[in-house]
């Protein structure tokens, strides 16, 4: 297990358009920027590769979806890390034979693909349409080691679940990153804005593991298949004590930075207690959807 001691992170937030190339260009030029002030780790926004297709359930848009092998980016990214000596956890729509995923390469800083992580929990309402496009993980969740330390990654919904940011804590992540694309919710589903509840769950993982997190949000206004969604933005990282580092509002776009000490974290975890005197055999009925430990 890695035992670095400090790294700098890096989040996007990013405005996209329908072309892939200029959003592959311009999520490499803020990577370029990033690398150039420091940054060791780089977070670019779920699926910044095109529009939020998942407002609307169109067959058209699983033509967009590509399989790792020969994959139209995943290789120049991984040519970037080598490049520029950074980490890039780097989001796309998976082809794997019939199946379709919402995933994650994460690429070590000397270009190497260390793994692919499949979004586990998949959402499905207005606006949000992905149970028609992604199967649901089979991967589980990951920890990777890094040039630059340990790392989660969960993608979007997976921010909401607790115990998704547990299991990769307890994998040894030090690190938890969420690459998002979350907004306004259309009209059916009411006016709720998500963003302070969004923002106080993660939040919560960062306080319960001890560990810094990060989330990188797209912005700006969308319209696919005549519906519009509007991306408030406010990507931000927390410390391990729950505090906010920095935060961007919901129109800025660029980059966030935060140095962040892994040595001092692990030290405070160690003595909050948390992991010690966790109670295992007592959470069975996490293990059931229903909440019952046994079946008449």
């Amino acid at each position: 297990m890695s035992r670095v001691d400090q790294a700098k992170l890096a989040i996007i937030q990013m405005s996209m358009t329908d072309v892939l190339e200029e959003n592959v260009a311009k999520a490499e030029r803020f990577v370029r920027e990033a690398a150039a002030a420091g940054a060791n780790i780089v977070l670019i926004p779920e699926l910044f590769e095109n529009l939020y297709f998942c407002q609307v359930e169109r067959e058209e848009y699983f033509a967009l979806a590509h399989e790792v092998e020969g994959h139209p980016f995943l290789g120049r990214f991984q040519e970037l890390a080598r490049e520029l000596g950074v980490v890039l956890p780097v989001s796309f729509f998976e082809r794997a034979g019939q199946a379709h995923y919402n995933s994650l390469a994460a690429i070590d800083a000397d270009g190497t693909l260390l793994g692919v992580y499949r979004k586990s929990h998949i959402p499905d309402g207005p606006g949000y349409e992905e149970k028609y496009y992604f199967n649901p993980g089979d991967t589980g969740f990951k920890a990777w080691d890094t040039r630059y330390g340990r790392i989660g990654v969960g993608i979007c919904w997976d921010q909401w679940y607790p115990e998704a940011a547990r299991a990769m804590s307890l994998l040894g992540a030090e690190l938890l990153l969420y690459p998002t694309a979350i907004g306004s919710e259309p009209e059916e589903a009411g006016s709720v804005d998500t963003k302070d509840m969004w923002q106080r769950a993660m939040i919560g993982h960062a306080v319960s593991n001890v560990v810094y997190l990060a989330a990188a949000n797209r912005i700006g206004s969308e319209v696919v298949g005549g519906l519009e969604q509007t991306f408030y933005g406010h990507s931000f990282i927390a410390d391990y004590t729950g505090n906010k580092l920095t935060e961007y509002g919901k129109t800025e776009e660029g980059l966030l930075y935060a140095d962040l000490d892994f040595a001092a974290a692990r030290s405070f975890r160690a003595g909050m207690g948390f992991f010690r005197d966790r109670r295992p055999e007592l959470y069975t009925p996490l293990l059931t959807l229903d909440g019952r430990t046994r079946r008449a």
